[in-house]
């Protein structure tokens, strides 16, 4: 049994819905159902009464609800008081960042920022936007590191925890060229002939922002075939260098890949996003590494 299977019942039985409960998890709604699913196996009996809507908990799922409350509190208190006594006295800077952006913004910053006030220990955690959040919401994170967009902004208080601008890069589609070096597949597509599209799946913080530039650019008949989904930049770019398919990148993750024309952008600039990286941390935070390094940001320190 695992804890977010915990934390998803006790989101549905307060949303009593799974889509909703879905986005609050940053999950797709079938691995929702699937988690959800394996806890009922887990405990040998059903919890939630599916037949109805909105979304019910039967009786079994009532009388479970306040175990799995004091339960999932319990533990979360145990871990805080544990993450406390190993971080005491500790100077390593602890970083929960979206995995794309451990690949190419985290190194040249982390140099940047060890050149301008010294070297220091760094745990990076890379992670899914809800685990990350919730790392630096609990505190066993000191900083995030985020894309975001004011279409669909990180949901955190800017008083609690104030963030800055590290840097802007382009978020586009791209493709395998043909022999001609243009596209093999280009944007918007054909209704009898749909491009194959490589998805980050709708829970993900760039499958948010594909899906935005999809919405935005309906006027000119989209036409795409879904053919693959993985939730990470990493897990879609070999599929689009071997010609899978159509994919949106950051464009920091394929620099070479467009310098050298291996990949080829496969819309014009009405089919792209300008996404932001910002860093997150506590407003609270009273490590001094991480006040150091916050300061020559704010100072203007180069991303």
């Amino acid at each position: 049994m695992e804890l977010k299977w915990l934390e998803d019942f006790l989101s549905l039985s307060r949303t009593r819905s799974f889509s909703r409960t879905a986005t609050e998890r940053f999950c797709t709604q079938s691995a929702l159902s699937r988690r959800i699913k394996a806890l009922e196996v887990w405990v040998g009996t059903t919890l939630v009464d599916r037949s109805v809507y909105p979304t019910a908990l039967t009786q079994a799922g009532m009388a479970f609800r306040d175990t799995a409350e004091e339960v999932t509190r319990q533990l979360l208190d145990v871990r805080d008081d544990l993450r406390g006594r190993l971080q005491t006295g500790s100077d390593a800077v602890t970083i929960a960042a979206l995995h794309a952006l451990t690949v190419d913004c985290f190194p040249r910053w982390l140099q940047a920022c060890q050149q301008r006030i010294g070297p220091f220990d760094v745990r990076l955690v890379p992670d899914n936007l809800h685990d990350c959040v919730r790392a630096l919401n609990e505190g066993s994170s000191d900083l995030m590191l985020s894309y975001a967009h004011a279409s669909f902004a990180v949901l955190l208080d800017p008083r609690l925890f104030p963030s800055i601008l590290l840097m802007t890069e382009r978020f586009l589609p791209v493709s395998r060229p043909d022999a001609d070096g243009r596209a093999l597949f280009a944007l918007p597509g054909r209704r009898r002939e749909p491009l194959p599209y490589l998805a980050y799946g709708p829970a993900t913080m760039l499958g948010q922002a594909a899906d935005f530039v999809l919405k935005r650019q309906q006027q000119e008949g989209v036409h795409l075939r879904c053919c693959y989904e993985n939730p990470m930049a990493e897990g879609l770019k070999p599929l689009v260098k071997a010609g899978h398919g159509i994919a949106w990148m950051p464009s920091g993750l394929i620099e070479r890949e467009l310098a050298s024309g291996e990949l080829v952008p496969a819309g014009d600039a009405g089919w792209e996003l300008e996404l932001e990286t910002r860093l997150y941390r506590r407003a609270d935070v009273e490590k001094p590494r991480v006040l150091q390094a916050w300061s020559a940001l704010k100072d203007g320190l180069p991303a």
